[in-house]
């Protein structure tokens, strides 16, 4: 499937982030030519960095919410397709700032879609979200892209507002311009170089770094864990899809199976067994509730749609994802080299 990339011009906005080098090594590996727009790397050390990636791309040091800037770089590259990963991702963060919140994930957007309007290049365009853009219910079956948006915190609701922003202009004014826009939801994800404060498995590694103890402050709440690379996949395949035939556009939420959404402790406890096994060296996790702001307790996505419409399969289960994280986590320990560990696991998740 990435052979459709090769000799293609992608912009991908937030490539300095986790999911965003990431993707931009997928790209880069299947012969795009790739364009990044972002802010600085947002933690130190960052996969961005230490991966290598800078130099294997065009990479461009920009704010979102910098429309001018935007549309100089939209009319010098003139992308075909634009995959649209930048935002401000945490929870907590958004309820400290909730108004960089707002003007980055929903501004953000309407700077995007502008440049896509006024120009004819993009004819595929994906918007990355969240599978916290639904109003939750903390019901037991998964959410479908059919009901209604309305997330809690300023960051899931920015998101939800993102959605419809969205909605707005592909019926305002690309119905009939052949351009292809989707947004995908996808929950949470793991992997190797994940450096984010407030994100359990990079708080693992910083206590295996630190010999400490780990500290879990929600150990109860069930999320759907996925490694990073499958949802990576599905927006790729979205983004294929859509550009050779515009029905393929529209909305789709891309999550693990039912048997993958567990516990924060059951993870814990994965990331613990794995580590051991990898490293030989036992951790151990404490429950430690910080009382810290509200946090939906239960949440999963029914992904029938994209498995039905696009035969997308998630390829590892959690268990997998967590070999592969502390794999990659041990491989930075140890000083190796990382760009190659990337490969690797890449080459293996394209061949399961």
């Amino acid at each position: 499937m990435l052979d459709f990339y090769k000799d293609k011009k992608v912009f991908v906005t937030g490539h300095t982030g986790f999911k965003g080098t990431w993707l931009c090594k997928m790209l880069i590996n299947a012969g795009a030519e790739v364009t990044g727009f972002a802010l600085e790397p947002p933690t130190d050390p960052s996969l961005f960095k230490i991966s290598g990636i800078e130099d294997q791309m065009n990479s461009v040091i920009g704010d979102v919410r910098d429309l001018v800037g935007l549309e100089e770089i939209f009319i010098k590259i003139q992308p075909e397709i634009v995959i649209h990963l930048a935002a401000q991702p945490l929870v907590r963060d958004s309820y400290s700032e909730p108004r960089y919140t707002y003007e980055t994930n929903v501004m953000g957007t309407v700077n995007i879609l502008e440049c896509i309007r006024k120009g004819s290049c993009v004819k595929s365009m994906l918007n990355i979200t969240t599978d916290k853009v639904y109003q939750n219910n903390e019901w037991v079956w998964g959410y479908r892209e059919n009901d209604p948006l309305d997330g809690y915190d300023p960051y899931s609701n920015s998101k939800s507002c993102s959605e419809l922003v969205t909605h707005s202009y592909i019926k305002s004014f690309f119905l009939n311009r052949n351009i292809s826009i989707s947004t995908a939801r996808a929950g949470n994800v793991l992997g190797g170089g994940d450096f984010a404060i407030d994100r359990i498995i990079p708080d693992c590694i910083r206590a295996v770094e630190n010999n400490t103890d780990i500290i879990v402050r929600n150990p109860h709440s069930i999320r759907p864990y996925q490694h990073v690379l499958e949802p990576l996949y599905a927006y790729l395949l979205i983004v294929q899809k859509q550009y050779e035939d515009v029905k393929y556009a529209g909305y789709y939420n891309v999550g693990p199976d039912e048997s993958d959404c567990i516990t924060t402790g059951r993870l814990v406890d994965l990331f613990c067994e794995k580590w051991e096994s990898i490293s030989g060296k036992s951790q151990k996790w404490i429950n430690q509730y910080d009382g810290g702001p509200h946090e939906a307790s239960f949440l999963k996505l029914d992904c029938s749609k994209l498995k039905s419409v696009l035969g997308w399969q998630p390829r590892w289960n959690v268990e997998q994802t967590m070999e592969k994280t502390v794999d990659w986590a041990k491989t930075y320990f140890d000083d190796g080299n990382i760009s190659s560990i990337m490969d690797k696991q890449i080459g293996e998740f394209l061949n399961t």
